[in-house]
């Protein structure tokens, strides 16, 4: 989609971007002198193929992005970038065929009806992992709800080759975003098997012994299966919140229809949370609260006889209709708001259903903390995140939520739009929020994007580096103080 297909500022974000290199970035501001390492992001670099446009935010082709600050002694920081198409089938299919090959999160290939009745004996997921980036076992993967994770080489962003959680790619869907404790040297992530008789499974990774595989450490047997993006991790469960936007799986495995219209909303069925004991992997309790939807846990930690979950709760799942493509080009497109909730889980007393609390009214989505110093917990105390404002449109706003304090501080430029905030911590810092908050911000009138460079603890601009071309909207990315070649 060009920018001139609708009169929303934002349109640019949904366009195509060109793959380039450049060294030295303008950088406007300071940079702090303690600044260096990588931005990885990821996320779509463009939403339409020959004469094909993909229908979804959540579609498109693959494309990662590479910010690398550096430190140079008389001229400080300096900024170079980077980016460049994830190598797969699904791109290579565009590139070379000019067709869109494999089916997308809301968008199907053109098929004929005999292709379609074969897939459903050799179903061929995308591997177009656009959503997020971990390093798992030292190893840089590009992450996808599909079963097929793409490494890549952190400096060139050249692909380097295809692996996943489970042992098999058929009838199954994963979340984005695994929970890594370096400290304990694992991985965990929760992989949706689609059967007959389907089934919720956590995989683990001990990525402290090289070459390890994944093992099963635990499951729970679903009768019809709930679009899961993500889950909770304390220091000693596991949570898995299902919430009634689920699937009958054998209509899934026939794929008559793009992956998410085959999900219905069931609000009958509640939302329930299953927690796990993350040591033995044993189902511990099930509780239930009224429905609501969720794409983003945000933390978890245990409190004497409770687990405390923080998410980006939505009264229902209605947002996923609005990230539609066509949807978003109304001129008052309006983005349904989540908010930052608590549930509080007892486990040791026979309660079965739970409630939860608004912890602010602020809207807020792609949520992130000091991730490596504050998941699981119980003193985290900052969210950052994209926000809406109360004009129609897209996310044009980043804001900090204090957990204790109930407030929030908010950075907004007019007609820009920015990316999840990413926090960087200072060396050596006491202060939760003594850092900077990353961010790629589309400037809808300039038809470009900016690094931007937030102070964490004031949430005011100390710098930007300007690129000469759009990046499109995107979803997850994480900072690296040092990458190397794979």
């Amino acid at each position: 989609m060009s920018a001139g297909t609708t009169s929303q500022g934002f349109a640019a974000g949904f366009g195509e971007s060109p793959e380039v290199e450049i060294d030295d970035v303008p950088v406007r501001g300071i940079l702090p002198d303690w600044l260096e390492g990588s931005l990885l992001r990821n996320g779509p670099g463009s939403f339409q193929v020959g004469e094909r446009r993909y229908r979804h935010w959540f579609d498109g082709l693959a494309m990662l992005h590479r910010f690398t600050i550096s430190q140079h002694a008389g001229s400080g920081g300096r900024v170079s970038y980077q980016n460049r198409f994830l190598e797969t089938e699904a791109y290579r299919a565009a590139r070379d065929e000019g067709r869109i090959a494999f089916p997308e999160f809301a968008t199907d290939p053109c098929r004929s009806l005999f292709a379609r009745a074969m897939a459903v004996f050799d179903p061929k997921p995308t591997d177009s992992a656009k959503v997020n980036i971990a390093k798992v076992a030292e190893k840089f993967l590009a992450l996808a709800e599909t079963p097929i994770q793409v490494e890549f080489d952190p400096v060139t962003l050249k692909t380097v080759g295809v692996t996943g959680w489970d042992t098999s790619t058929f009838g199954r869907m994963t979340t984005v975003h695994p929970q890594l404790d370096d400290a304990r040297g694992e991985a965990i992530n929760l992989v949706t098997r689609f059967n007959a008789s389907s089934q919720y499974v956590f995989r683990h990774l001990d990525t402290t012994t090289p070459g390890a595989s994944p093992t099963t450490l635990a499951r729970r047997r679903v009768g019809e299966p709930g679009y899961i993006h993500s889950f909770g991790m304390s220091e000693r469960y596991l949570v898995l919140a299902e919430f009634p936007l689920v699937v009958n799986p054998v209509s899934l495995l026939l794929w008559l229809k793009p992956y998410i219209e085959n999900f219905r909303w069931k609000p009958e069925r509640g939302t329930k949370f299953h927690v796990f004991d993350r040591q033995t992997g044993a189902h511990v309790k099930t509780l239930t609260s009224p429905a609501f939807f969720a794409f983003h846990h945000v933390n978890a930690y245990d409190d004497g006889d409770e687990v405390v979950v923080d998410l980006v709760g939505y009264d229902d799942a209605s947002v996923i209709e609005a990230f539609y493509l066509h949807r978003l080009e109304e001129p008052d497109a309006r983005i349904p708001p989540g908010t930052l909730r608590r549930f509080r889980l007892p486990i040791s007393d026979t309660a079965k259903t739970v409630t939860g609390e608004e912890l602010s009214p602020t809207p807020i989505e792609l949520p992130s903390l000091d991730y490596a110093r504050m998941n699981t917990r119980p003193d985290h105390r900052y969210v950052y995140g994209v926000s809406l404002g109360d004009e129609p449109g897209f996310y044009d706003r980043l804001v900090k939520i204090d957990t204790v304090t109930r407030t929030t501080a908010t950075w907004h430029a007019e007609g820009c739009y920015p990316g999840e905030g990413v926090f960087v911590g200072r060396p050596g810092r006491e202060a939760e929020d003594d850092g900077v908050v990353l961010s790629v911000v589309l400037d809808a009138a300039a038809e470009t994007s900016f690094l931007l460079v937030l102070d964490a603890t004031s949430f005011t601009e100390i710098a930007r580096a300007e690129l000469p071309h759009a990046v499109l909207h995107g979803y997850h990315g994480q900072f690296y103080g040092e990458v190397r070649p794979s």
